[in-house]
């Protein structure tokens, strides 16, 4: 049976509440004065795709294990969840390497296509690369929102195959059940949430088609008012399924999940406001003993900031995957 553990998270002063909790932590400053500046390096995913990392090596980086983070919807390594991980790990003696999606951080140019919530062949060829041509023996895999459905679904699509320099998966606020979380964005309570997703999504649109004259219909823009509107018009056909919802299913990492043998864990909260904690209580999770859950009270959508003490910031669920990443290096 999967480990559901009791966690020892408590919102800060202050905070209490989902939306208080996720808009508080998106907007709050952070800075990362010991954190040195990242070397970039392109991953040829694809024949048609590069995507961009942000690099942080230490001196002898095959002799330290390395932690690679995947960022969630219209982000990229500049989130502050990235750097506050990459902070975090490289102190404690990681190589971390921070990977933006397709055309995320300003590499439109860089790929035909567009990405999705299910796009896990991206992080499974820099993992690739990572081992047969840098050398790395210990690679651990943090996943944020949609980029912890893509983790999740990388572990999924390895199963029994996975290289045995990849040690352990953790993911934070995972929509791993694409069509559950597309629902809940949709109440109105969230209509903040989704504004700001499509209005990114159809500014990246823009930008995609300049680069591509002719390759996307930029007359479809105007009927997107929702991300699954996007989705119909976009992100399905322009990547072989059907629509919206064949999407939602294919990319989806829990139809996956009962295949993952890696050690796992997944953090969430109980008012994440758009990935609804129910989907967590599927059988096909529970079932799984490799897979720890820890679901808590309150700490909104990759929030988790709890009260600082010394030498410690506040980000708990940055804390907590570390701690259970440094388990299995």
């Amino acid at each position: 049976m999967t480990e559901v553990k009791i966690s020892n998270f408590t919102v800060a002063r202050g905070l209490a509440g989902g939306h208080r909790m996720t808009v508080y932590t998106w907007a709050r400053p952070r800075i990362f004065p010991t954190l040195p500046n990242p070397t970039p390096r392109y991953f040829d995913v694809a024949t048609d795709a590069r995507v961009l990392a942000h690099c942080y090596w230490q001196s002898i980086p095959k002799c330290n294990p390395t932690l690679i983070a995947l960022h969630g919807l219209e982000s990229s390594t500049q989130a502050h969840y990235m750097r506050g991980l990459a902070n975090k790990a490289y102190a404690l003696g990681f190589n971390v390497v921070l990977l933006n999606q397709r055309n995320c951080g300003g590499t439109e140019h860089l790929s035909k296509g567009l990405y999705h919530s299910g796009l896990s062949a991206d992080p499974e060829a820099v993992i690739r690369e990572l081992i047969d041509l840098d050398g790395l023996k210990s690679l651990n895999v943090v996943g944020y929102s949609l980029g912890g459905n893509i983790a999740l679904k990388l572990a999924g699509d390895y199963g029994l195959s996975a290289p045995p320099e990849v040690r352990s998966v953790c993911v934070v606020s995972p929509t791993m059940n694409l069509a559950c979380c597309v629902q809940a964005l949709e109440q109105s309570e969230n209509i903040i949430y989704q504004w700001k997703f499509v209005r990114n999504l159809k500014r990246r649109m823009r930008r995609k088609a300049k680069i591509l004259p002719g390759k996307y219909n930029l007359n479809l823009l105007s009927g997107v008012r929702s991300v699954r509107d996007f989705d119909e018009a976009f992100t399905a056909p322009h990547n072989g399924f059907r629509n919206a919802d064949d999407y939602y299913y294919q990319a989806s990492s829990l139809r996956l999940v009962d295949k993952i043998k890696l050690p796992t864990l997944i953090i969430s909260s109980d008012d994440d406001p758009f990935v609804p904690s129910y989907q967590f209580n599927d059988l096909s999770i529970i079932a799984n003993t490799f897979i720890t859950v820890i679901i808590t009270r309150g700490g909104g959508h990759c929030g988790f900031f709890t009260d600082q003490s010394d030498g410690f910031d506040g980000y708990w669920a940055e804390r907590e995957a570390l701690n259970f990443i440094k388990h299995y290096i």
